[in-house]
């Protein structure tokens, strides 16, 4: 078996992304329950924007496959947010995944233009 197959690699990456999700999902519900406490309420579902279709089916699909078998019943936490109608998950590309902005290294302009999308600006100099 060659060890540098495209699929795998596809595969280990949506794996890898479904995992991410998993645990953003469990900090969102914190979040929810938090915001609940404060008396403030929280619109649902919750978006979860993600770059990856590949995580994306896994966490739409409530098939067992023999392909996601082996992740563990934890990670499962995400579909099960979806059924029961706290979460759902948009795709977004990669071009426009603000995450990106504080997760990988970019090229100038897509730096300006992920602040920009966030609604950052340069402050001015501060003088001495």
């Amino acid at each position: 078996m060659d060890l540098w197959d495209p699929y795998r690699v596809v595969s280990l990456t949506g794996e890898a992304e479904y995992r991410a999700m998993s645990s953003t999902v469990s900090e969102l519900e914190w979040l929810s329950h938090l915001l609940h406490d404060f008396h403030l309420p929280l619109r649902l579902p919750v978006v979860l924007y993600c770059d990856n279709k590949a995580a994306q089916h896994i966490a739409a699909n409530p098939v067992f496959h023999e392909r996601t078998k082996h992740l563990n019943i934890d990670c499962h936490y995400t579909r099960d947010k979806i059924v029961e109608g706290f979460l759902e998950t948009a795709h977004v590309s990669s071009k426009e995944q603000l995450a990106d902005l504080m997760t990988k290294p970019l090229s100038e302009f897509q730096h300006n233009y992920l602040c920009s999308r966030l609604g950052l600006v340069d402050s001015p100099p501060i003088p001495p």
